[in-house]
């Protein structure tokens, strides 16, 4: 194998590499609010968990509010159970 060969793939890593270091950097320096600037906004959303309470290791009650209107759910073991209707005071 020539020396020229061998020298420039080790180049053309370090460069690789370097540029996903200059990339990491970028990330972490700017982050988010970067890439936020670049989604489409929305004016208001439709759904939102208001609270969320753990009631053992299989279980949980979650408070979604859609549409003005706040339902109670309980979840547990992969399925939903039914859920409590509560509106807005």
């Amino acid at each position: 194998m020539d020396f020229a060969i061998f020298a420039r793939a080790v180049f053309a890593l370090a460069v690789t590499l370097g540029l996903v270091g200059l990339a990491a950097v970028a990330l972490r320096r700017f982050g988010p609010e970067a890439l936020a600037r670049f989604t489409p906004t929305r004016k208001e959303r439709r759904l939102a968990v208001v609270e969320s309470l753990v009631l053992d290791p299989a279980r949980r009650l979650v408070l979604v509010s859609c549409d003005g209107e706040e339902r109670l759910l309980l979840l547990g073991e992969g399925q939903v159970l039914p859920s409590v209707k509560k509106g807005r005071a």
